[in-house]
C-alpha cells in the first residue's frame, strides 16, 4: 500500500509508455513545453473539465472526478465518467488525437478504472477513449490483459521516479517530431 504522498499521476503512465525518457523531463525535471498539439489537447480537456455535471433518463455524467490507487500508487482525474441506473460505471478519457498503435492511452484509461473499482467497491468491465479528431468514443475493454499492463507499468513508473535518473534520448521519428520537448 502507497501512501498519499507517494502516488504518482496517472498521466505519467501514458508519458512511460510513449517514451520513458519524456516522462522523466516531465516528472522528475519538472520541464514542460507546448506545442500545437499539447495546446489542443489541453484545450480538449479544459472543455470536458468545465463542463457541468448533468443527468439524463437512467444516467449521471460527472466531469473532472479525482480517483486515485493505494495499492497501486497513482492518482489523478477522470475527463468524465458516467453513473448508470444499473449501477454501471464508465470512465471516459478525452484525447486529441486517434487512436495510436501503442497502448498508452488505453493503459491511461484503465489506472481510471482500477482507482475507482478501489475506491467504490465496484467492477469496470468498459470504459471509452474520445478522440477529437475522430469525434466518437472508441471501446476499451478493461480485461486481465490490459489491467497487468497497467499495473506493471505503475510498477515501472515508480521504479523511474524512486531511481531519479532520466534516460539517455533515443531519437525515434515516429514519436520524436511530434513532442513538445524534442529539443530539450
Amino acid at each position: 500500500m502507497f501512501t498519499e504522498d507517494a502516488l504518482l499521476p496517472i498521466s505519467a503512465l501514458q508519458h512511460i509508455l510513449y517514451c520513458s525518457r519524456q516522462c522523466a523531463l516531465i516528472h522528475l525535471e519538472q520541464v514542460w513545453a507546448e506545442n500545437r498539439f499539447t495546446a489542443e489537447g489541453n484545450q480538449m480537456h479544459t472543455r470536458a473539465h468545465d463542463a457541468p455535471d448533468e443527468s439524463r433518463p437512467g444516467i449521471r455524467i460527472t466531469h473532472s472526478l479525482p480517483v486515485s490507487s493505494r495499492t497501486i500508487g497513482i492518482s489523478g482525474q477522470c475527463d468524465v465518467v458516467e453513473f448508470h441506473q444499473d449501477g454501471t460505471i464508465i470512465p471516459i478519457e478525452y484525447k486529441r488525437g486517434k487512436p495510436k498503435a501503442h497502448s498508452a492511452d488505453e493503459v491511461q484509461l484503465c489506472a481510471q478504472a482500477i482507482c475507482m473499482e478501489e475506491m467504490l467497491g465496484v467492477q469496470i468491465s468498459e470504459a471509452f477513449l474520445f478522440y477529437g479528431k475522430r469525434k466518437r468514443r472508441t471501446p476499451i475493454v478493461i480485461n486481465t490483459a490490459l489491467r497487468n499492463l497497467t499495473i506493471s507499468t505503475a510498477e515501472q513508473l515508480h521504479i523511474l521516479i524512486n531511481e531519479r535518473i532520466t534516460p539517455d534520448a533515443t531519437y525515434n521519428p515516429q514519436k520524436c517530431d511530434a513532442c513538445s520537448l524534442m529539443h530539450i
